[in-house]
């Protein structure tokens, strides 16, 4: 394992960074502590510029490479936390009740900030790197905030690079794939209003329980009858309230929601039109009126094919050529560093964080022998991409 030497000696003080992190966790855009510790350490690297509250909360870092050259290679990584009660005992707990660092940000924050250490120590690169900051992910569309708040073009970006832990997949380990990698996330909610009255005489009553059966079971037909089907598409009801405690009774209205989650943009479509005429159609025939709010989400994640091919070679460099994976299948999570590529050619990569409870499990935990394979694949797509 090519660890960088210096990377290997960075990795105990990022390691504290990720637990000091993790023991104070925020959500959303309020990563206000969170942020202030990033940009301070930032400064105190000698990074050549440190940009604050760029979308929201968001910091940005600049740093020079000692050759001359006018590219500019951004690295990214997440910040907040999620609304999860945190149930592993370990000596760097969450703090705060009812907020954990459940999907490994802390770890990822670390990471890059490391990377920016080292990259501000040595400056063997030709160019500018840019470490990106990024609140909101989990919730709040953080990476779209810092887009239309202009981080491509106040920064000079010409390339973004986004990195990700993956519980299950062995430690270090990297995987990626051209094209598609995460899914676009809808989600919705549905109030449907019928006629409530005694149990004993439904027929004077408009049921909404029968209706959102009907409906929950004609929105798999989406999917099983509307989309190829080797188009990874799904549509999952999650919450389906009505009623009271009391079995004698008919209720008046039912509430659904859930998501839609697809991978490419013209089945997101089709499903999103689908959803509406299903939903109104069955409302009519059952006689209940229906309430229907739809939200697009985050759009897919969709690697650029050059990029991720120059991002798998820089990991095979770090972890061997047969620790990385090419064509890992995509997975149907979201992930709203989908908006930057959007905005500039890159890609996004997952690296394995061991056999460890889940992503969002109140018992995770990002492995801290995950940093240096973080902090190295970083310092080498920098040195790599723009060579002195």
């Amino acid at each position: 394992m090519p660890i960088i030497n210096r990377v290997a000696e960075l990795a105990d003080d990022a390691a504290e960074w990720r637990r000091d992190f993790h023991r104070y966790p925020e959500l959303q855009f309020a990563v206000h502590r969170t942020a202030a510790r990033v940009a301070e350490l930032l400064k105190s690297f000698g990074c050549d510029e440190v940009v604050p509250d760029v979308g929201r909360t968001g910091v940005v870092g600049v740093i020079r490479g000692r050759g001359p050259g006018s590219r500019v290679v951004a690295l990214r990584a997440d910040m907040d936390a999620l609304p999860i009660e945190e149930k592993r005992a370990s000596d760097h707990c969450s703090t705060v009740p009812g907020k954990m660092h459940a999907c490994g940000h802390d770890g990822h924050t670390a990471m890059l900030l490391g990377a920016a250490r080292y990259l501000a120590e040595t400056r063997n690169f030709a160019g500018t790197a840019v470490v990106v900051f990024q609140p909101a992910e989990e919730a709040g569309a953080g990476g779209l905030a810092m887009v239309r708040d202009g981080l491509m073009e106040r920064f000079g970006i010409d390339e973004i690079y986004g990195l990700h832990n993956m519980p299950g997949l062995p430690l270090g380990r990297f995987a990626t794939r051209p094209g598609p990698i995460m899914a676009a996330s809808d989600s919705f909610e549905l109030k449907l209003t019928g006629l409530g009255g005694h149990a004993a005489k439904p027929h004077v009553c408009i049921d909404p329980i029968l209706a959102g059966s009907q409906i929950i079971t004609a929105l798999q037909s989406i999917v099983s009858r509307g989309v190829d089907p080797v188009d990874s598409t799904v549509v999952s009801v999650t919450r389906f309230q009505a009623g009271t405690s009391a079995d004698n009774i008919i209720p008046q209205t039912a509430l659904l929601g859930g998501t839609v989650r697809t991978l490419k943009a013209e089945t997101r479509e089709f499903a999103e039109r689908r959803f509406r005429d299903i939903v109104e159609g069955i409302g009519r025939a059952m006689g209940v009126s229906v309430d229907l709010s739809f939200e697009r989400g985050y759009p897919v994640v969709v690697n650029h094919a050059v990029q991720t091919e120059f991002a798998a070679s820089v990991a095979r460099g770090v972890s061997g050529a047969g620790e990385v994976l090419t064509d890992v299948d995509p997975t149907l999570g979201g992930e709203d560093f989908s908006y930057m590529l959007e905005a500039r050619p890159g890609a996004f990569l997952f690296v394995g964080n061991g056999n460890t409870a889940g992503l969002h499990h109140p018992e995770y935990d990002f492995d801290d022998r995950l940093i240096p394979y973080g902090m190295s694949f970083w310092a080498k797509l920098i040195e790599t991409a723009m060579p002195v």
